[in-house]
């Protein structure tokens, strides 16, 4: 093609490529969460990308309304004299939503309840993207739930899965300057809505709307959380952000409950019940929070990792009782995973109402964050622990017998194919920059004897680390290196790849 017909390369805003050094990353992440998923229990599901439309609009509110992608065949236009309106069809916005159509779906011929799934998915949403924070369009999330089941233990072993997936990543919970660490918020909305009531905010939509605007309160400035609660505001484009319109007082008052804080669980606990009315509505969520911090220490969840925080409100629509987010402490990438229990959302699809509870890590913002953090996971860039480099003046294909040798017992293993075959020093200066655990040669010698020639990658790195005399360097070369009989090639590999991973 000319350059006048070329198409310009680019994504989309919101939008990006992800390329083989965050994917490693990411993959290493997705692998530790999954291990410990399904250490508890958990089982594999997927679910299309897109849904009907009806599925998706309302199930998470307003503002979730607002950014649902809508799709239409380009093949099929829209005919205005058709009799019948073409099926209307949305990206999914999150996981939750497909996983209480699926409930409705396939219980109970298929699926026995209690259910506990994991899903990994992409969801889509167009809203504004923050690409610094790990924000974007097209995002992944990582979900565990647990459908069929009202009990609050259900509710303590998400938040369970949640801590422990976070400790399978080496972070740790409340961790000072310096070290990667989390926490996790947690809080009932029943117990902000018998707060609400018993300060007279009864009107359902004006009880939701307060919980938006608490659902900003770690986005916004304080006067700009006490402005949305009251009159109202203009945002930084000059747009106006309706308020809630309560009064100062009540406002004083609101603050107040949802600012409480204390060093442990059961101690906000005791201060938050010492707000609400003397109501069986309170009375009853007190009781459902104290049976679940009751079993988040008998599954030995620390107060470090989870605390109890009053203001936690999450904006999504559906949630019903307790509530949680997590956060990678330093990361600047806001919330990293949230979730819930949502005991009506299946009802929008089937008569039976079954009560549900989950959570969700989101993947892009996780890795985002770990690398702001500095967390790797190790140097590697390729998939493979050995790299077979060809050799000068001998047969191609006797490199390639090596590889697929190794690769038979079992060995990741990479034939070097680059244009540098036969220039030694080139294939080693890229065996180091990805990252190998070893290279294998086989020379004219090697041939000659029956033997191989394995060079320790890592051994020879770290010898020469500390070296500035060029002549130690050239002579620190050969660290790690050894020649073994050919019979020996893949128990000699297999015994320097285990000393490496016990290292």
């Amino acid at each position: 093609m000319t350059g006048s017909e070329l198409v310009r390369p680019q994504t989309l805003r919101g939008f990006r490529d992800l390329l083989p050094q965050e994917m490693l990353l990411r993959n290493e992440v997705v692998a530790r969460i999954t291990r410990v998923y399904q250490s508890f229990g958990f089982v594999p599901l997927d679910t299309p990308v897109l849904e009907s439309l009806p599925t998706l609009l309302g199930s998470g509110g307003e503002e979730a309304d607002k950014q649902i992608f809508i799709v239409r065949e380009a093949a099929k236009p829209v005919d205005p004299e058709a009799e019948s309106a073409p099926e209307e069809t949305g990206m999914r916005f999150d996981l939750t939503v497909p996983f209480a159509r699926i409930i409705a779906q396939y219980h109970p011929q298929q699926i026995r309840l209690p259910f506990r799934r994991y899903h990994l998915g992409p969801v889509f949403r167009a809203d504004d993207p923050q690409p610094e924070q790990g924000r974007f369009r097209q995002f992944t999330q990582f979900d565990v739930d647990i459908a069929g089941t009202s009990t609050v233990a259900a509710d303590a072993e998400i938040v369970a899965v949640l801590t422990a997936a976070f400790d399978a990543l080496g972070l740790v919970a409340s961790a000072t300057e310096g070290t990667p660490g989390y926490f996790v918020r947690v809080n009932n909305r029943k117990m902000v809505d018998a707060f609400l009531a018993g300060v007279g905010i009864a009107d359902f939509e004006v009880a939701r709307h307060v919980l938006r605007v608490l659902d900003k309160a770690d986005k916004i400035t304080p006067e700009a959380l006490r402005a949305e609660l009251g009159e109202g505001r203009y945002d930084v484009s000059g747009d106006r952000i309706r308020g809630v319109g309560l009064a100062e007082g009540l406002i004083d008052q609101l603050l107040d409950f949802v600012g409480v804080r204390q060093d442990t669980r059961a101690k906000t606990l005791e201060e938050m019940a010492s707000r609400l009315p003397d109501s069986e509505q309170a009375q009853a969520a007190v009781a459902e929070v104290r049976e679940f911090l009751a079993h988040l220490d008998a599954l030995g969840v620390s107060e470090a990792s989870v605390k109890l925080d009053p203001s936690l409100a999450r904006g999504l629509a559906y949630y019903t009782g307790s509530v949680y987010e997590a956060t990678l402490i330093g990361a600047g990438v806001g919330s990293i995973g949230g979730g819930g229990r949502y005991d009506g959302l299946v009802s929008r699809f089937s008569d039976d109402a079954v009560p549900a509870v989950g959570v969700s890590i989101g993947i892009d913002r996780l890795v985002t964050g770990l690398t702001n953090l500095g967390v790797e996971y190790g140097t590697k860039k390729t998939t493979a622990d050995v790299v077979v480099l060809v050799m000068p003046k001998v047969e191609p294909a006797e490199a390639t017998r090596v590889a697929a040798e190794l690769r038979a017992a079992g060995i990741a293993t990479e034939l070097y194919v680059g244009e540098s075959v036969g220039k030694v020093g080139k294939q080693l200066a890229y065996a180091n920059a990805q990252g190998f655990a070893a290279a294998v040669m086989v020379g004219g010698n090697e041939v000659r004897d029956s033997t191989v020639t394995i060079k320790d990658l890592q051994a020879g790195a770290e010898s020469r680390a500390q070296i500035t005399d060029n002549s130690d360097y050239r002579a620190a070369k050969g660290a790690g290196q050894m020649t073994v009989p050919r019979s020996e090639l893949t128990a000699t590999v297999r015994q320097l790849l285990g000393a490496e991973e016990n290292a």
